[in-house]
């Protein structure tokens, strides 16, 4: 079976320089020798007869379990070298285009969300101990894609920027009416209420974050200004001035998009601003990896901009604005997974050796995502009534500025408590 995997590669991989090493201790090096050189052994037939089948579900399960072994370079080094070849290839292997084929047509199915379900999802990822997060998240545990302004900023100051940014966009007021759809942990709400003085709601299917969220909302003395609610988004009940959403849709579902961006409209005032931050699959309509699906976010998939726009256009919301963060995602990816790794004996105490290999694998394949242009990270901006915002996007550099000169001097809504780090 090594020996099909070993001509499976050898037609696929036109670039790198790959050595694969057989079970039997037999060398063979691929590629065209060019780049960083990789060194990965496959310690059993088995397991090249899984990667060989199914290399989307069963790479990620090799590396979790001991099937892959890295001897030169790290699984980041060896999926940059998987990637880039398979998008180049002409053509796909059977094992990798049979299998996608399949979860293509049946992605609906899997994608089905209703409450109870997007409950379970979401606990499943976001439910953890919260001392994981804390080992590669900044201190307001942005879990999300930051906004690098200039290059050398810190992965804290990035993710400032990405709030500052948002809040921009969205043009609040003091007193205006704020719904954060998926809160998480509470920073963005945070944010929002300390700076702009804006009244708002945060909501998350999270008990970990709800607890967490409203925590930092007693902490910051916000009680009067931010209430963080454990509710399902369509159970909300408005108006809201300004409706922001970041990185929650991913969990909705290609079902569920009429619904989200229904209930966007329903809930949003007649003047209102709506902005959605999403993860962009740039290379349109997919399928959610097996091996993504299956540890790390069941049920979620993400979206084409050729799945949100037409959605959009037929909630009745008009789309004002878009903008493509390109590799700003993939160098926050870095900084989480450099995190991580210099800390990898802390997650094995709070876990094991083969969660810590699973997060790897997940934090080093989504960079790699990012890095060679397979993903992105779009905002959309939406509004019902076109005078809503200003005609040209100046406004969005002075409202920067002018939210900087206040957010800079109330660093401490950047921390989470340390007693409350679980």
């Amino acid at each position: 079976m090594f020996g099909l995997l070993e001509k499976t590669l050898r037609r696929a991989l036109c670039t790198g320089d790959l050595t694969l090493v057989s079970p039997s201790g037999r060398a063979v090096r691929l590629g065209d020798g060019t780049g960083t050189p990789v060194r990965c052994r496959i310690t059993s037939p088995l397991w090249a007869a899984k990667i060989l089948l199914d290399p989307d579900l069963f790479l990620g399960e090799a590396w979790m379990d001991g099937g892959l072994l890295m001897e030169e370079g790290g699984i980041y080094d060896l999926l940059t070298i998987l990637t880039r070849n398979a998008l180049c290839a002409r053509r796909q292997p059977a094992g990798v285009k049979i299998p996608y084929l399949l979860r293509k047509s049946l992605r609906r199915l899997r994608q089905i969300n209703p409450k109870g379900r997007a409950r379970r999802n979401v606990a499943h990822h976001y439910d953890l101990d919260g001392r994981l997060y804390d080992l590669f998240l900044d201190a307001d545990r942005q879990y999300s894609c930051a906004y690098f302004e200039h290059p050398g900023q810190s992965l804290a100051e990035a993710q400032l920027a990405k709030k500052r940014h948002l809040a921009a966009k969205l043009l609040v007021k003091p007193g205006m009416r704020v719904l954060d759809i998926g809160c998480g942990w509470g920073g963005l709400a945070l944010y929002l209420a300390k700076v702009t003085g804006a009244q708002v709601v945060g909501v998350t299917l999270s008990k970990e974050q709800w607890e967490l969220a409203r925590e930092r909302v007693r902490n910051n003395g916000l009680e009067d200004q931010v209430d963080i609610r454990l509710m399902d988004y369509r159970d909300l009940k408005g108006p809201f001035d300004r409706i922001v959403s970041v990185g929650m849709f991913e969990h909705v579902g290609v079902n569920h998009y009429g619904a989200f961006f229904g209930q966007v409209r329903t809930l949003l005032s007649a003047g209102g601003i709506g902005l959605l931050h999403s993860i962009n699959r740039a290379d349109g309509p997919g399928a959610t990896s097996a091996w993504v699906d299956k540890y790390i976010f069941p049920g979620g998939y993400i979206p084409a901009m050729s799945e949100v726009l037409p959605a959009v256009e037929r909630s009745g919301l008009i789309v004002s604005d878009v903008e493509i963060l390109r590799l700003h995602y993939a160098q926050t990816l870095r900084a989480w997974r450099q995190r991580f790794l210099s800390r990898r004996e802390q997650a094995e105490r709070l876990y094991d050796a083969r969660f810590v290999r699973m997060w790897e694998f997940y934090l080093a394949g989504s960079e790699v995502m990012f890095r060679t242009g397979l993903m992105n990270n779009f905002q959309i901006q939406m509004v019902k009534d076109q005078q809503a915002v200003p005609l040209t996007r100046d406004y969005i550099h002075q409202e920067e500025e002018r939210l900087r000169a206040i957010d800079s001097r109330l660093t401490h809504l950047s921390s989470i408590p340390a007693r409350a780090r679980r």
